[in-house]
């Protein structure tokens, strides 16, 4: 089952789960999913060795070859936990094992299940995954993006923002004092990631893109520059991760919900 909305004053809370559970557990048939909601999935890459040689037999020819040009060992581990977590969450909505899930990808790289393996479904999903950790959105029938990162005091905030932000966004990041800095600067980005990663667009629209945050954290606005590439309408949830993390959710309209999975909340 799919647990409702969970959280403080329309907080979204995300907690999550271990790789192990998401991979090693047969799945008592299909997640119910409803248009206009978006259900969330939080993992935790600390898969062992088992797990890991699982989620590696489940990944396609392209996932392989992205996971080999890693140089580094650990980012080749989480690159494949994370990606068998994802099929394994598909699994669940198109009622097959994760070794049969089929992933496609469009003229700009953005993954995503063609027709002929959905029914009559339309599902479409987004993952993130930073620093052990995996989020991945769900939704039916709508473009959805999910972007999730650990906040750095190591970055420079002032030029970051100055360059790849809205003027009103770099303008309110300085008004505050240096602590507060980076925690504002990763909850813009998030959301301006979740937009963008939506609609399968690079990090050349970030300025395009204006996040209006609302006074009770929840939810925030897009504003779409005129002649940007980026549809209107957009609306980003903000979810709460733990202390130390940011994440954003983003899809069309302002009529969805978010809802978390079994053990997300």
């Amino acid at each position: 089952m799919i647990s409702n909305v969970c959280g403080l004053e329309g907080i979204v809370v995300i907690s999550f789960q271990s790789i192990e559970h998401m991979t090693g557990t047969e799945w008592p048939g299909h997640s119910r999913l409803e248009r206009n909601v978006v259900h969330l999935w939080g993992i935790e890459l600390d898969g062992s060795s088992q797990c890991l040689g699982r989620c590696a037999q489940w990944l396609d020819t392209e996932e392989q070859y992205r996971a080999r040009r890693l140089i580094h060992e650990e980012d080749r581990r989480r690159y494949v936990l994370a990606h068998g977590g994802l099929r394994a969450v598909l699994s669940r909505y198109l009622g097959v094992g994760p070794g049969v899930v089929e992933l496609c990808r469009d003229e700009v790289g953005k993954p995503f299940v063609p027709r002929k393996s959905q029914g009559q479904s339309l599902i479409r999903f987004n993952m993130s995954h930073a620093h052990g950790r995996a989020l991945i959105a769900v939704s039916q029938g709508q473009e959805v993006g999910v972007d999730l990162e650990r906040i750095r005091s190591d970055i420079e905030v002032v030029k970051l923002s100055e360059r790849y932000f809205a003027t009103s966004e770099h303008a309110l990041i300085m008004q505050l004092t240096e602590e507060q800095r980076a925690p504002r600067f990763f909850r813009y980005w998030v959301a301006k990631e979740a937009v963008l990663k939506a609609q399968g667009i690079g990090l050349q629209a970030l300025q395009q893109c204006e996040i209006l945050l609302g006074a009770e954290r929840a939810d925030a606005e897009v504003l779409v520059s005129e002649g940007s590439p980026l549809h209107s309408n957009w609306r980003v949830r903000l979810l709460a991760c733990g202390e130390g993390w940011e994440a954003a959710v983003a899809a069309q309209g302002a009529d969805w919900v978010v809802q978390c999975g079994p053990a997300g909340c």
